[in-house]
Formats: C-alpha cells, structure tokens, sequence
C-alpha cells in the first residue's frame, strides 16, 4: 500500500511543474489580440436598393382572375377528357402506390396470359387485362412474359384528368 502512496506523490511532484508551466501570463496573447482589433477591416459592400411594386387587390367579383381558368374554361376542362370511374368498387391492388408493386411472372398463354404481381405485404395477386392496380386508377391494358402495361389516370393542374402510360416490369423479386 505504501508504495502506491509513494508512487502516487512522486507522480504528482513531477506534473507539478508541468501544469504551473501552463499557468504563464500570456502577454503574447494579449499583444495579438490587441493587434487584431486596432486592424481596420474592409468595408462592406452596400445591400442592394429593394424594388417596391405596387400591389392590386381584385375586388370586383366581375373580374377574371388571370392566374386561374373561368367557371366555364373550369367545366369544360372537367367535362372534356377522360374522368376515372368512382362507382365501381375498388379492388386490392389500388391500395398500394404502383412503385411498390412487383411483378412477379405469368400464367398461361397467348390470350388466356394472367400476370403475378406481388404486393410489398408479401402477397402474390393474379391479375387480367382490365384490372385495377396503383393509387392512379391504373387500368391493365396488355400482359406480355415480361411486362404488365397499364394506363393511369393522372390530375392534369387544371381541374381534370389525363392519361399516363405506365409498365411493371418483371424483375427480380425479393422472397
């Protein structure tokens, strides 16, 4: 126990002045401190002038507004085009966003060809031309050995709806 003790105190007689070494006055850093604030420093480049524009409030109900469509540029837009078809009843693959859908492979030949998609839960779904699939009202339009190619109905900014190509690709499937 003793020579722990002993150890110990001449340890701390050696740090001693180690650390009191540490303790100096520190004039040089005073003296740099002192420089660097007496520098002058560059001037600044002056923030460019803000441009005011005169603002217009459209109180008028009468008044079309021009960064929008009509009521009736608004109708026909809806009127015109094709429209997804909100009465028949939904089937389980439009639950799932079309990116998370797989194709897995195919049954049969020819015309009677059904597609095998997996859904990212697991499971396997046999699907035929005129099925639904993706949260776009993607119709199934034609089923190849290696692809599925469906047709979806996308909003076009305006109020109605167009048609986007869309194909799922057979691919490797993670079991």
């Amino acid at each position: 126990m003793t020579s722990h003790l002993t150890f110990a105190l001449r340890f701390l007689a050696l740090c001693t002045p180690l650390v009191l070494a540490g303790c100096t006055s520190g004039d040089d850093l005073r003296q740099w401190v002192a420089q660097e604030k007496a520098r002058k420093g560059t001037p600044l480049q002056p923030l460019p002038v803000v441009k005011t524009f005169e603002t217009f409030l459209y109180k008028d109900q009468d008044q079309r507004d021009p960064f929008g469509l009509s009521l009736a540029e608004q109708e026909e837009v809806e009127a015109s085009g094709p429209r997804p078809d909100q009465n028949r009843p939904r089937e389980p693959l439009e639950a799932f966003p079309l990116d998370g859908l797989k194709m897995s492979g195919t049954l049969g030949m020819a015309k009677a060809i059904e597609g095998l998609v997996r859904d990212p839960d697991g499971v396997v779904h046999r699907v035929h031309i005129g099925n639904y699939l993706g949260q776009n009202y993607g119709r199934i339009t034609a089923i190849g050995e290696d692809r599925i190619d469906l047709v979806e109905l996308v909003p076009n900014g305006a109020g109605g709806w167009m048609e986007r190509q869309a194909t799922i690709a057979l691919g490797e499937t993670k079991q």
